[in-house]
C-alpha cells in the first residue's frame, strides 16, 4: 500500500471541514454495519453463479448472490475508473462532479460530499482499504475515512484483505463503514498488450480449443454508428489497445486471462467473507458487492472499457444483508453511482442529502415489496484516450439511455451518431435501429427520455446532442 492514514473521529479538523448540508443522523436507532467490495473492470455476468463453472469459478461472490439479492440490470454512471467512482462515492451523476475522464481534476467536496464524511458524522467508524482513483492520493483526508490502506490501482490485491479484516473485526461500540477495493480483473488491460501483470501473473493460456469461446457478438454491429467505428479506429491505432488483429483464437486466450484474473479477486474476497461469518459480522452487515465498469472482451472488437455496449457498462451488484432476504435476482433498473449511497444510507438511518437524485434499494434488499422503480436510466462517457485518425484528435462526449426494453445513444460527433438496440430480442447489440423507419417512435421516445433527464438533472450536454439534424437516417437495406 502506498499509505496509510488513521485520524480520529474526535480530530477537530475533520469535523470543522465536514461539507454544509452533508448527511445528518436521522431518529432510527438500528444502524447496520455496511462493508462495499469491489472489484475493477468486471462485466455484469462474469461470475459462475450466472455463466456456470465451465469456463469460471468464483465461489465466494457466488456465495453472497446465494444469500442475497443480484441485480441484473444494474449499470455504471460512466466506463470509466475515475468518473464511475467519483459518482459512487458521492452519489452524484458524473456531469454533477464535473470528472468525466481519468484526470486529476479536483472533487467539489463542499458540492458533491463523499460517502465517508457522510457516515463518519453520523457516529460510523469508517475504514477504506485498496484501490482509490477518487480525485487524487492527497484529497484522502477529506474523504471521512479515519483508516486508510490506498493505492492508485498499482498495489496487490492480497495486500487488501489482511488491514480490511483487522478493521472489521475489531471490538468496537460503534457501527461501521468498510470499503475492500480490488484493483482486479484490471489487469486483462495490461494481458491484452502482453505486459507484465501488476498484479502478479496467471500463467499461459492454453490452446485456444480449451479456453472460453469467443464471444457471439464479437463482429461489428449492422449498421453501427460511424461515431463508434470512428472511436475503434482511435483506440486501435494506440499500443494500448492493440487488439485491432486480434483473431477469434486471440480473443479466446484474452478471456481465459481475464476470467483467471476474475478467480484470483474472488479469492481475495472471500478471506474477507470467511472472516466476517466466523465471527458473526455477517449477521449484522449490509455487504454490497459491484464493479465500477465492465470490459468488453471481444465484443464487438473492442477490448477495455469507455464505450456504451453492455460489456463495459453493466456490472455485477449483489446486496446481502443477513437473514433478512431470501435467494432472489432483480431485473431493476439500477444505476450503481446514483443509487448504491442512498441504499446505504438508509440501512444506517442516516438522513440522505436533499440533493442526491438516487433511490434506496433497501426495501427490496430487505424483502420487501418495493416501489415502482425507474423507467429509465442514463449513462455517461467520455472518449479521449484513442490516437488521431486521419490527422484529428479523437473526442467524443455521448449519452446513453437504457429503459426496460431498449438502449438508445447519441454522440457529439458523426452523420451517424444515434444508435437504438432492442433489449428484449437483441441484448448483443447486433443490429443499430436507429435507421429504421419502424422504430421512429421508439427513437422519438427515448430522445424525450433523455430531454427529459437533462432537465430534471442539469445535463447541459444534451441540448448539444440532440440539436439540429440527429435523424432518423434511414438504412436501404432496412427499408426493403
Amino acid at each position: 500500500m502506498d499509505r496509510m492514514r488513521s485520524l480520529k473521529t474526535s480530530d477537530p479538523d475533520i469535523l470543522a471541514n465536514a461539507p454544509s448540508g452533508q448527511a445528518k443522523e436521522a431518529s432510527e436507532p438500528d444502524k447496520s454495519n455496511i462493508l462495499l467490495i469491489m472489484t475493477d473492470q468486471q462485466s455484469s455476468d462474469l461470475m459462475s453463479c450466472v455463466m456456470g463453472t465451465q469456463v469460471l469459478h468464483t465461489p465466494h461472490m457466488d456465495s453472497l448472490a446465494e444469500h442475497g439479492l443480484r441485480f441484473t440490470r444494474a449499470y455504471t454512471p460512466n466506463p470509466l475508473c475515475v468518473p464511475a467512482r467519483n459518482s459512487i462515492f458521492s452519489g452524484c451523476h458524473p456531469h454533477t462532479t464535473g470528472i468525466q475522464s481519468n484526470s486529476s481534476k479536483k472533487l467539489d467536496i463542499e458540492k458533491c460530499p463523499l460517502m465517508g464524511s457522510m457516515f463518519l458524522a453520523a457516529g460510523y467508524d469508517t475504514g477504506y482499504f485498496g484501490k482509490w482513483h477518487i480525485n487524487a492520493q492527497k484529497d484522502v483526508d477529506q474523504s471521512g475515512f479515519q483508516e486508510m490502506a490506498v493505492n492508485q490501482g498499482n498495489g496487490h490485491d492480497d495486500e487488501i484483505a489482511t488491514p480490511t479484516i483487522e478493521f472489521l473485526t475489531r471490538k468496537r461500540d460503534k457501527p461501521f463503514l468498510a470499503v475492500a477495493s480490488f484493483s482486479n480483473p484490471h489487469d486483462v488491460c495490461q494481458l491484452a498488450r502482453g505486459e507484465k501483470l501488476p498484479g502478479g501473473e496467471v500463467g499461459e493460456p492454453p490452446p485456444p480449443e480449451f479456453c472460453p469461446p469467443a464471444p457471439s457478438n464479437l463482429a461489428e454491429p449492422k449498421n453501427e454508428t460511424d461515431t463508434m467505428s470512428l472511436a475503434r479506429r482511435s483506440y486501435q491505432a494506440s499500443p494500448m489497445f492493440p487488439v485491432g488483429m486480434f483473431t477469434s483464437d486471440d480473443w479466446r486466450q484474452l478471456r481465459w486471462g481475464y476470467y483467471r484474473l476474475i478467480e484470483k479477486v474472488d479469492a481475495e474476497i472471500g478471506k474477507i467473507l470467511t472472516a466476517m461469518r466466523a465471527s458473526g459480522l455477517d449477521k449484522t452487515t449490509l455487504i454490497i458487492f459491484t464493479s465500477d465498469h465492465g470490459d468488453c472482451a471481444g465484443a464487438h472488437r473492442f477490448n477495455q472499457k469507455t464505450v456504451f455496449y453492455e460489456e463495459s457498462v453493466r456490472v455485477p451488484l449483489v446486496m446481502s444483508f443477513g437473514e433478512h432476504n431470501e435467494v432472489s435476482v432483480s431485473d431493476l433498473l439500477v444505476n450503481i453511482g446514483l443509487d448504491i449511497l442512498p441504499t446505504m444510507l438508509d440501512f444506517a438511518g442516516i438522513r440522505t442529502p436533499s440533493g442526491l437524485k438516487g433511490r434506496s434499494l433497501k426495501a427490496l434488499v430487505s424483502g420487501e415489496k418495493a416501489k415502482d422503480g425507474r423507467k429509465y436510466l442514463v449513462v455517461e462517457n467520455h472518449i479521449t484516450q484513442g490516437e488521431p485518425v486521419d490527422g484529428m484528435e479523437i473526442r467524443i462526449q455521448g449519452r446513453m439511455v437504457r429503459s426496460c426494453d431498449f438502449k438508445y445513444c447519441i454522440y457529439d460527433r458523426g452523420q451517424n451518431r444515434e444508435a437504438l438496440f432492442d433489449m428484449k430480442n437483441d441484448l448483443g447489440e447486433t443490429i443499430n435501429l436507429a435507421g429504421n423507419p419502424k422504430y421512429n417512435r421508439t427513437l422519438r421516445e427515448h430522445r424525450q427520455m433523455l430531454r427529459d433527464h437533462a432537465k430534471n438533472e442539469s445535463d447541459r450536454l444534451v441540448d448539444v446532442l440532440l440539436a439540429g439534424d440527429v435523424g432518423p437516417i434511414s438504412f436501404p437495406e432496412e427499408n426493403e
